[in-house]
């Protein structure tokens, strides 16, 4: 296995389809903690749930990308990926936390784009720090 994963062609498909999986997974983490339907949101050309949604995504795979650059194994890859993923979760929860006079899920599902842009911002931010101290 290690010989076949040693093929630059082979481990850029496994690590593609690996973040592809967790992307999905990820995502439907976030469906369920948040009060609105990202997709059906988005559907309907909800452009504050575009961003904050846009954000997580591009979140997610920026933290794998340095999980990628950083570690031999796909076990490993997955495992920072994965710790990643709950660092940006609580970032949620905190972001939610210390806003008090608002509800952000709320502010999202109404295309308040304000708080749309900084939730992307946030989640964009919050992957480079995580991702800069994947070992």
């Amino acid at each position: 296995m290690d010989n076949l994963l040693a093929n630059p062609y082979v481990d850029t498909v496994a690590n593609y389809s690996v973040v592809v999986l967790s992307l999905i997974v990820f995502l439907s983490i976030f469906e369920i903690v948040t009060k609105y339907k990202n997709w059906e949101e988005i559907s309907n050309g909800n452009f504050s749930v575009a961003l904050a949604t846009g954000g997580k995504i591009f979140g997610i795979a920026n933290i794998f990308r340095y999980s990628i650059e950083h570690n031999d194994s796909i076990l490993d890859m997955t495992i920072w990926g994965v710790y990643g993923f709950i660092l940006m979760l609580i970032g949620y929860f905190i972001f939610e936390f210390l806003t008090p006079r608002f509800k952000i899920d709320e502010e999202i599902q109404k295309d308040n784009r304000a708080v749309g842009l900084i939730s992307m911002v946030i989640s964009v931010g919050l992957s480079f720090v995580i991702g800069s101290s994947i070992g």
